[in-house]
């Protein structure tokens, strides 16, 4: 019952969700959030938040404005979520990080980080995004099927303290 009211009340609340390019600090803010997220609900273990350090130390390092980006829902000053999207290969885009904090979800950000992710990489001259994930990820799974996303690939893996199953998807554009 209360995440149902956490819901009603972020519904109801002043200010509107915007979806913003990330400022100084974000990165760090999402490292913590994802990860924790990821470790109460599947039980993601120290290393999770390890590859998502390496992913946005690598972004901030190495970012190209016109072919890369990283965005941040964001209502009232609160981080509600946030995805990256970076050249994977010349002509090949790779949605990284996407999450949504658990009280947001079923708002339809997810979605519209998603489409962000889409247009940009259209608007840059990309010609197809890649993304990998893992099955358990169920929310995540369906944004990115009903955006048009295609599963092409899936390997059991041994990652995050978990026996997992990584899945390639890709979008063409």
């Amino acid at each position: 019952m209360s995440s149902i009211r956490q819901v009603l009340d972020l519904g109801q609340s002043a200010g509107e969700t915007l979806i913003r390019p990330h400022q100084p600090g974000d990165l760090g803010w999402i490292i913590h959030r994802q990860t924790r997220l990821y470790t109460q609900e599947f039980g993601w273990d120290g290393s999770f938040e390890a590859m998502l350090a390496e992913i946005a130390a690598r972004f901030i390092a190495t970012v190209q404005p016109e072919k890369e980006a990283c965005w941040v829902a964001a209502r009232n000053g609160e981080i509600l979520g946030s995805v990256m999207l970076v050249e994977h290969s010349p002509g090949v885009a790779q949605l990284r990080i996407l999450y949504v904090e658990a009280f947001a979800r079923g708002l339809g950000l997810g979605a519209r980080l998603v489409k962000t992710c889409d247009d940009f990489a259209r608007a840059a001259g990309y010609g197809k995004i890649i993304l990998w994930t893992n099955s358990i990820l169920l929310p995540a799974r369906r944004l990115y099927e009903a955006a048009g996303y295609r599963l092409i690939e899936s390997e059991a893996h041994e990652s995050f303290g978990q026996k997992l199953i990584g899945e390639t998807w890709e979008k063409a554009l």
